[in-house]
C-alpha cells in the first residue's frame, strides 16, 4: 500500500490513529495564532486612538488644526520679531513689573528678567547679577574690581523657529503659532517639565500653582487686537520693540535687517526671533 509520508501538511498518526501536529506544526500554529491575535489588538487600538483624535480635535491647540485664534485676526498675515537695544536699557525694572501685572506671574518667577553685567579690566568671567529679575531695578554694588563697562541686558523667551522645547514636548502642548509666537496649552500641558529643561535661555519655569509650564506669550492676547506687548510699553527708554516682518515699512524688521544685530547662543542653531543691538560678547 502506498502511503503519503509525513509532513507539515500531512501530520504523522500517533499509535492509536488519531492525527496529532508535530513540533514544527504547533510552532507555525502558535505564529499564525499571534498574528491573528496582534492583528486584532491593532485594529482595537487604531479605531481608539481615531475616535479619540475625533473626539479631542475641538480641544486642542489652535496651530494644529489651522484655526486663527480670533474670528477677525489673520495669523498668517503676520511674523514678529522682538528688538532689545541694550544701549538704551536703564535698567529701571518697569518693563518686568508690566509683564508680571499684565500674566498674573506669580512672585519670584518672571517671564522677561533684565540682567546687569560688570566687565573687568582684568577679563575673565563677568560679574552678572538680577536680583528679584531686575523687578525693583538696581542697588549700586561695590565690586572690589577694576570695572571697565557695565550695562543691563532685558531677557525673555526667543520664540525660536526651531523650538528645542516643542520638539520635546511629549503631548504637544507647547507649540508654535503661525505668526511665529512659541505658546504653552494649559489645557493639554502634563507638567512633566521637559520643555523647561530643554530651553537653552532659561525662560520657562513650572507654574506653582497650576504645575504647568509658563513663559513668555509676547503678550499674544494683546496682538491678537493690535496692541503692543505691555513691556515695549512700558519701557520709558524705548530699549524694547516689537516688530512684524510682513508688514510693509515696518521699522523694527527693517532695523532687524539692515543693523548689526546679534542672538543667544547662536551655535544651538535654533535661530531666535529675540534679536539684539549693542550685545557684547560677554553677554551670555
Amino acid at each position: 500500500m502506498h502511503t503519503t509520508p509525513a509532513s507539515a501538511n500531512n501530520p504523522e498518526p500517533e499509535p492509536g490513529g488519531e492525527p496529532t501536529l508535530s513540533a514544527t506544526n504547533r510552532r507555525d500554529f502558535l505564529k499564525r495564532g499571534v498574528r491573528a491575535l496582534g492583528a486584532s489588538v491593532m485594529t482595537i487600538v487604531i479605531y481608539d486612538a481615531a475616535e479619540s483624535a475625533q473626539d479631542d480635535a475641538a480641544s486642542r491647540p489652535a496651530a494644529e488644526l489651522g484655526d486663527s485664534p480670533l474670528k477677525d485676526y489673520d495669523w498668517t498675515r503676520h511674523d514678529y520679531v522682538y528688538l532689545i537695544d541694550t544701549r538704551k536699557c536703564i535698567g529701571c525694572g518697569a518693563c518686568v513689573r508690566a509683564c508680571s501685572n499684565e500674566n498674573d506671574v506669580p512672585p519670584h518667577y518672571f517671564r522677561t528678567w533684565v540682567e546687569r553685567y560688570h566687565i573687568s579690566r582684568a577679563g575673565g568671567k563677568p560679574l552678572v547679577d538680577s536680583p528679584n529679575g531686575g523687578m525693583d531695578g538696581f542697588d549700586r554694588m561695590v565690586t572690589g574690581e577694576d570695572i571697565t563697562k557695565a550695562f543691563f541686558v532685558p531677557k525673555l523667551c526667543c520664540h525660536c523657529t526651531y523650538t528645542p522645547c516643542v520638539q520635546l514636548c511629549p503631548v504637544g502642548a507647547s507649540y508654535r503659532t503661525l505668526d511665529g509666537i512659541v505658546l504653552v496649552d494649559d489645557k493639554h500641558c502634563i507638567g512633566c517639565g521637559y520643555c523647561v529643561q530643554a530651553c537653552p535661555y532659561g525662560s520657562r519655569f513650572k507654574h506653582p500653582v497650576t504645575h504647568v509650564a509658563s513663559k513668555c506669550t509676547l503678550c499674544y492676547h494683546r496682538l491678537v487686537k493690535g496692541e503692543t506687548t505691555a513691556c515695549v510699553q512700558a519701557c520709558p527708554a524705548g530699549a524694547r520693540m516689537l516688530g512684524d516682518k510682513k508688514q510693509v515699512g515696518d521699522k523694527v524688521a527693517e532695523l532687524i535687517a539692515t543693523q548689526a544685530t546679534h542672538v543667544l547662543q547662536p551655535q544651538l542653531l535654533t535661530e531666535p526671533n529675540c534679536f539684539y543691538l549693542g550685545l557684547t560678547g560677554e553677554v551670555r
